[in-house]
């Protein structure tokens, strides 16, 4: 079992459908009022470079609903590359704590904290990749259809989720079309290891322009916003180069079955209208909740014993 939860990549299939399988029980227990205690005496520092509610909330809530406790980290108050190197911190922390979140820019940056500590790193999200968001939206898929038989259409940029997206369907063997302009393709050493994953796996992974082509016939159609954390400065032209990437009722007429999905949070009227995303075919809250769950699971699994 990988020490750390950083790339749906690194994790055999196996694993991450135990995770599954586990999220569902905890997502069972929660509508029972039962909540085990599995991390009682448990400590998970929270490190949060970027804004966060989803993460944040889950994470704590999640450790705290398994008789654990969190500890929010700051930038300022850790300094790390000022006050201390990223090595130091995850060596010092690694004496105190159970495992370490970090919500970070730079994926190297988690990496190097990973590499450096002796406890249990899981990426809150990266400029690069989102994987417990994506976990959650296998949890809230697999409510609905066999995962093995879902057919998933990704329209818009070639972000952290879509890269996230990428690792999930190769290693589950999923159906994954991804609808983005050409300038704005998903990372390609993702896209290589994508591929070779779907070698083995058998999983079906496509690029297009049309966001038309890749909806049809899917089950999903996700989304996620045009323009992410630190990109504000583009936000004009970015509105421009997805402008026919809108998730709207057009859009989903070519898709009369499928249910819509966003990580939130939403630029309404940007990448999705209000009317999908209060419509009766999204399932973005059911992805939000589901969050709590699957990353009980990850908790479990990674902190109930010390690495």
């Amino acid at each position: 079992m990988p020490k750390d939860f950083i790339s749906l990549a690194d994790w055999p299939a196996e694993d991450l459908l135990a995770l599954l399988d586990r999220a569902r029980e905890f997502k069972r227990l929660d509508r029972e009022g039962k909540r085990p205690q599995t991390l009682q005496g448990r400590t998970l520092a929270m490190f949060f470079e970027k804004p966060s509610l989803r993460t944040h909330v889950t994470f704590e809530a999640g450790v705290t609903q398994l008789g654990g406790h969190a500890i929010l980290l700051q930038p300022d108050q850790v300094g790390i590359g000022t006050r201390e190197t990223p090595a130091d911190v995850a060596r010092n922390l690694s004496l105190w704590v159970d495992g370490l979140v970090a919500r970070t820019y730079s994926h190297e940056l988690l990496e190097e904290l990973a590499q450096s500590a002796g406890i249990a790193v899981i990426n809150g999200l990266t400029d690069l990749l989102h994987p417990c968001q994506v976990m959650a939206d296998l949890q809230t898929m697999a409510e609905r259809v066999e995962l093995k038989d879902a057919s998933i259409a990704y329209v818009g940029d070639g972000n952290n989720m879509a890269n996230s997206l990428l690792n999930g369907a190769a290693v589950l063997g999923l159906d994954l079309r991804l609808a983005t302009p050409a300038s704005h393709r998903p990372a390609a050493r993702i896209r290589q290891a994508a591929d070779r994953l779907a070698t083995r796996s058998g999983a079906r992974l496509s690029w297009t322009e049309d966001p038309r082509e890749a909806v049809r016939g899917a089950n999903f159609i996700y989304t996620d916003v045009w323009t992410s954390m630190g990109q504000e400065d583009e936000s004009e032209l970015r509105r421009q180069v997805f402008a026919a990437y809108q998730v709207n009722d057009a859009l989903l007429e070519e898709a009369p079955d499928a249910w819509v999905m966003h990580c939130l949070p939403a630029h309404r009227g940007e990448e999705i209208t209000d009317s999908v995303l209060d419509g009766e075919r999204s399932i973005v809250f059911d992805q939000a909740e589901n969050r709590l769950h699957v990353q009980k699971a990850i908790l479990e699994r990674l902190l109930s014993h010390k690495n």
